[in-house]
C-alpha cells in the first residue's frame, strides 16, 4: 500500500490543510506555419487555489469562464490532472478542495485545456512537495500524456515562445524570448470551436510543396519573433491547416483575410476561433482591432496583451505557512 501523502511541516503545524495558489496563463499555438510545434504564451490567466481533504472528499467552486460549464467532481480537468500526477508518482490521491477563477475563454483556441491540465499538474506538484519532486522534464510529459501534444502546454508550463517536439525519450521543449517589439493581440469571438472537428478537417497527406513551404515560414517566424518583427507578415503564412479548417470557421477565415490585406499578420490562434495577429509594435493594435470591428458582421473581443515570460506557477498558500 502506497504510503499517505504528507501534508508538510508548516501545514501541520498550523492546523490547516495544505493549501497552494496556482496560475497559468493563456497561450496560443502553430502561429501560422508552425503546426503542432510553436507556441506563446500570453497575459491572461486562470487562477486557483487547491486545499488537500480527506481522500474521497470534493469541493469544488468555480467563477468566471465556463463556471456554468465545468464539473465539480472528480471528473473535473484540474482534478483529472492532479489524479494522473498522483498515480505516476505512486501516491494516493487526497480529496481536494478548488477554488477556480477562470478568465482564459474556453473553445476559443487560447488553450483552455491545456491550462487546466498544467493547472492540475502544478497543483499536485505543490501539494506533493517535500514528499516527491515533479520536475519541469515529468511536468512537461505528463501534459503532454492528458493533452495529446505538446505545443500549448509547453508553453503554459515555461512560458514565452516554445519550440516543443517529441523524440525517443519523449516531448521537449526550447525556451525563447520574443522581441519586445512583437505586440499580440486576440480577437475573441462570442461563437466556439472544437479542436477535434479543427483536427478533423486536415487532411493526413499534404503535397510536398507545400511542406516545403511550411518549412521555410516556420523556420522564418522564429527569427521574425525573436530578432525581426518586421518579417512577420511573410513569416505567418501557412499551406497546412487553416485554409482547410476555413469551410468550418468562415467568420475567422474573414478577418484574416482582411487583417492581411492591410498588412497585419494575422493567423488562426491555435484551432480557432479567435484570430491572433502580431502586431510590430503596440501602436498597430489598435488599427488591427478597428479593422476588426468592420471587416465580418460578428463581433469580436479584442485583447491587447503582452507575452507572459514566467508560465505557469505554484506557491504555498496555506494560512501559517512558513
Amino acid at each position: 500500500m502506497n504510503p499517505p501523502v504528507s501534508v508538510g511541516a508548516s501545514a501541520a503545524a498550523s492546523g490547516e490543510p495544505r493549501t497552494v495558489a496556482v496560475r497559468v496563463p493563456a497561450t496560443s499555438a502553430n502561429l501560422g506555419p508552425g503546426f503542432d510545434t510553436l507556441g506563446l504564451a500570453l497575459s491572461v490567466y486562470d487562477e486557483l487555489t487547491v486545499s488537500a481533504l480527506p481522500e474521497g472528499e470534493f469541493d469544488i467552486e468555480v467563477a468566471g469562464q465556463g463556471a456554468a460549464d465545468v464539473p465539480r467532481d472528480g471528473s473535473h480537468l484540474v482534478i483529472r490532472a492532479m489524479a494522473y500526477a498522483y498515480e505516476a508518482c505512486g501516491r494516493r490521491m487526497p480529496g481536494v478542495r478548488l477554488r477556480a477563477h477562470n478568465v482564459i475563454p474556453h473553445g476559443r483556441g487560447m488553450g483552455s485545456s491545456g491550462a487546466a491540465v498544467v493547472a492540475g499538474l502544478l497543483a499536485a506538484k505543490g501539494l506533493l512537495a517535500g514528499d516527491v519532486e515533479l520536475g519541469p522534464d515529468t511536468l512537461l510529459r505528463l501534459a503532454t500524456e492528458l493533452e495529446g501534444h505538446p505545443d500549448n502546454v509547453a508553453p503554459a508550463l515555461f512560458g514565452g515562445l516554445t519550440i516543443a517536439w517529441v523524440d525517443e525519450t519523449g516531448p521537449q521543449h526550447k525556451k525563447l524570448i520574443v522581441h519586445r517589439g512583437v505586440a499580440p493581440l486576440v480577437l475573441v469571438p462570442g461563437f466556439t470551436m472544437s479542436t477535434a472537428l479543427a483536427r478533423s478537417l486536415q487532411p493526413l497527406q499534404v503535397p510536398r510543396e507545400d511542406a516545403v513551404f511550411n518549412v521555410s515560414r516556420s523556420a522564418l517566424l522564429i527569427a521574425a519573433l525573436t530578432q525581426s518583427p518586421e518579417l512577420l507578415m511573410a513569416a505567418t503564412e501557412d499551406k497546412l491547416h487553416q485554409s482547410y479548417r476555413a469551410q468550418a470557421m468562415p467568420e475567422t477565415d474573414r478577418l484574416v483575410r482582411a487583417l492581411r490585406a492591410e498588412g497585419f499578420a494575422a493567423v488562426v490562434s491555435g484551432a480557432g476561433p479567435s484570430v491572433l495577429v502580431l502586431a510590430d509594435g503596440p501602436g498597430g493594435r489598435l488599427v488591427a482591432a478597428d479593422i476588426a470591428a468592420a471587416a465580418t458582421d460578428t463581433p469580436w473581443e479584442p485583447l491587447m496583451l503582452a507575452v507572459d515570460v514566467k508560465g505557469g506557477t505554484v506557491r504555498d498558500h496555506t494560512e501559517g505557512a512558513t
